[in-house]
């Protein structure tokens, strides 16, 4: 039941910024006409990209979440661990005490603790099926948030274009430190999200 959050993490803000580029896309398109476009790419670049490791590891937002999904799943596994401990105690103490109790006691006992053994497995189910909804609600939320961001940004920049960049990653091998706007990304994202605590 353990939670991998930034793994998770970074799957979504694959998918927000990619998206995020999608929608900028096509507002663009839709929303200037072919002269003003032109214009603006004579000023700025068309096409820049992010530094998607700097992002996850820096951005404030990612690290609240990854904490708070983190603290969940701790809280999770130990509610569920408690429970079990309970339900060894009870079979350990069956077992003690089974040589001395009458056959009736001993079936009664025995169909109480496969009862309770089968409602901890369904518990155990339900809790790490409530972590992942929680998790996925998480990542949701990210999702928006990173396509909302960037695709404003890229209007306001007027960017046809934001790629990421990742280590490891064969989808973008060079970019020039010209097109890097990770700074300026990981700055925005994080003032606004100091306002969005307060």
């Amino acid at each position: 039941m353990k939670i991998k959050a930034s793994i998770v993490t970074k799957s979504v803000l694959i998918l927000a910024l990619a998206a995020g580029v999608t929608a900028c896309n096509q507002n663009k398109t839709a929303d200037k006409p072919a002269a003003s476009t032109t214009t603006s790419s004579a000023t700025a670049p068309e096409i820049v990209y992010i530094n998607q490791d700097s992002i996850i590891n820096n951005y404030d937002y990612i690290k609240d979440m990854n904490k708070r999904l983190e603290e969940k799943g701790k809280a999770a596994q130990a509610d569920v661990g408690s429970r079990q401990q309970a339900i060894q105690r009870q079979v350990a103490e069956y077992q003690k005490n089974a040589a001395t109790m009458s056959a009736d006691q001993r079936a009664a006992t025995e169909q109480r603790l496969q009862r309770d053994g089968q409602t901890f497995q369904q518990y155990q189910q339900s809790a790490g099926a409530q972590i992942q909804n929680e998790q996925y609600a998480e990542q949701t939320k990210l999702y928006e948030k990173l396509i909302t961001f960037t695709k404003t940004y890229a209007k306001e920049k007027g960017y046809k274009m934001v790629l990421t960049f990742q280590k490891g990653n064969t989808n973008m091998l060079y970019g020039d430190a010209s097109l890097d706007v990770t700074a300026d990304v990981l700055k925005r994202l994080n003032e606004a999200y100091a306002k969005d605590k307060k």
